[in-house]
């Protein structure tokens, strides 16, 4: 008898099954799939962030992030500590970040939500990003059509314009 099929939701907390990582490589949504997928998942949702051209109407060329990664993937940990909180049945939490300089289109980010049900894995999945952009030591640099480059803080995350 499989062990994780007969454990109490209530202490159904399988962090074994969690991928938190900090990455220069590109980041694949199949692998990141494949990664929450569970047999007993009626749901893996996962959120793509990408690389966008413009920023507030003003041309983007590329991004930049850098991140304390040690920091970054105790912040990942205590979200997934915190998404089994609210959302108990939440099987398996992933969220890979990339650093380094990426051109647009390029994938930054992806978290995945594995669950029995779609709600809860919808949820997991927007608390999961929104958290990890207000909280994660990970820093984004715009560089600009004319040259230019800024830092974009935490701080200004508290808009979803921004971030």
């Amino acid at each position: 008898m499989n062990p994780d099929l007969t454990v109490p939701s209530s202490k159904k907390l399988k962090p074994e099954r969690d991928d938190f990582s900090i990455t220069i490589a590109p980041l694949s949504v199949a692998e990141i799939y494949a990664l929450a997928d569970n047999p007993t998942n009626g749901a893996v949702v996962v959120m793509s962030g990408t690389v966008r051209n413009q920023t507030d109407g003003k041309s983007v060329i590329a991004l930049e992030y850098q991140s304390y990664q040690p920091m970054a993937i105790k912040v990942f940990e205590q979200i997934a500590t915190e998404v089994r909180h609210q959302w108990p049945e939440v099987n398996t939490i992933v969220i890979h970040h990339r650093v380094g300089r990426l051109k647009i289109g390029e994938i930054s980010v992806l978290v995945a939500i594995g669950c029995p049900h779609r709600s809860e894995a919808f949820e997991a999945c927007r608390y999961s990003i929104d958290t990890l952009k207000h909280t994660a030591p990970i820093w984004k640099k715009e560089h600009w059509v004319d040259g230019s480059s800024s830092w974009v803080s935490i701080g200004a995350c508290e808009t979803d314009e921004v971030c």
